[in-house]
């Protein structure tokens, strides 16, 4: 089950950072900039607010694994929509592939409160989160290698095939997964529910509020590295493209590792406190970069920004399950990602306007250190809503 979540969840980081993995060569197909294929990351994760609206009462009806087949088969259709060389069908594309990627955490989320000790969710959690920066890793290893040797399109081509394959795949889970599902939902009847859920709510709110912070950072740093790379540093698109691998890898490290961190504190919102403090000093120093550093160095501050800030996700998950109502989990998770998937649309068209400002990606890294620090903020008010919620 564990694998199954993690693969999902994996392929849908691989199929919305395959595109950014490749942005110089997609921008001159497409006749836009560099800049604005990462806007393609914002349009994914547009689609994904909508299906994480209804994610909690679709799972209910559909069932987890059927919910995570039809993710699938969304995301393998908006793989194959990319691959035709328009730029209007390649935004319907990153929408409809978006849909899919919304569905994903949702049902995750049932899967693994049914299995798992709430002492241990936060390791759980952050496991099944490594399939971000695992897909981030494949799209960054494979996309310019792909492009280069059998062409994009093709490459876009062949995740669709995956997505078939992980279909069947999971279909011979479906039964015992499924078994708690009410065919009787109405999944559209209130679209809003899981985002009362979490307002009403104080300490869920902010929650979802600092979500909405750390996904703009993660995300940016996700969908520009190579550009970052490329453009302002004097790597090659190869050579930039590894690199985005391996500091995705520890991506992968860190959710595992603050997800046992936050499991031995005992106090989630603390891990994502210290979380929140290094991203912002990592992303001043990437902020100093230039061409003149050695590429080493390079690597490991890259490599220090994503462990942090691709590392919280697990936390974050863990932490909504411990303060959401039992019967409303699936819910809450949904109305939680909306802020989440928000910060993604917000976060990358900045980061995209800030960057035709000041003409260089590395300037732009001094605004997410402040987005970091205005999440330990809303950390310290999670905090005090907490222990409110739980006298009252």
């Amino acid at each position: 089950m564990l694998l199954s979540t993690t693969l999902v969840l994996a392929f849908s980081s691989l199929v919305a950072l395959f595109p950014a993995a490749i942005a110089p060569e997609l921008s001159g197909v497409l006749g836009v900039s560099s800049a604005t294929i990462g806007l393609q990351v914002s349009l994914i994760f547009a689609g994904a607010m909508l299906t994480s609206l209804v994610g909690g009462p679709l799972t209910r009806r559909l069932g987890p694994c059927r919910t995570s087949q039809l993710s699938l088969a969304l995301l393998g259709g908006g793989a194959a929509m990319m691959a035709m060389p328009t730029l209007p069908t390649f935004a319907l594309a990153s929408l409809v592939a978006g849909l899919g990627y919304g569905m994903t955490n949702p049902s995750a989320s049932v899967l693994l409160v049914r299995f798992t000790p709430p002492e241990r969710r936060g390791l759980i959690f952050s496991l099944k989160q490594s399939g971000v920066p695992l897909g981030g890793v494949i799209a960054g290893a494979s996309a310019p290698v792909l492009a280069l040797v059998v062409g994009w399109q093709a490459g876009l081509l062949l995740l669709s095939a995956i997505a078939l394959l992980g279909i069947v795949a999971l279909q011979w889970r479906r039964e015992s997964w499924d078994d708690q599902r009410d065919p009787d939902t109405s999944w559209l009847a209130t679209p809003f529910s899981g985002l009362d859920v979490v307002w009403r709510q104080r300490s869920l709110r902010y929650v979802a509020l600092l979500s909405l912070c750390f996904s703009a950072i993660q995300l940016s740093v996700s969908a520009f590295t190579v550009a970052l790379l490329v453009e302002d540093l004097d790597f090659g698109l190869v050579e930039a493209g590894l690199v985005m691998s391996g500091v995705q890898v520890t991506g992968v490290v860190g959710r595992i590792g603050w997800g046992e961190i936050g499991d031995r504190l005992g106090d989630r919102l603390m891990a994502l406190a210290i979380i929140a403090c290094t991203t912002a000093v990592a992303a001043l120093l990437v902020a100093t970069m230039t061409p003149a550093w050695p590429k080493w160095l390079v690597i490991v501050l890259l490599g220090l920004l994503s462990f942090s800030s691709l590392g919280w996700n697990g936390v974050f998950l863990a932490e909504i399950t411990q303060l959401a109502p039992p019967h409303r989990i699936a819910d809450a998770a949904g109305g939680c990602l909306v802020f989440t998937y928000g910060g993604v649309l917000l976060g990358l068209p900045m980061v995209t306007f800030l960057h035709s400002v000041v003409g260089d990606y590395t300037s732009v890294f001094a605004i997410l250190a402040g987005i970091s620090v205005a999440g330990l903020w809303l950390i310290h008010q999670a905090r005090r809503a907490r222990c409110m919620d739980r006298v009252s």
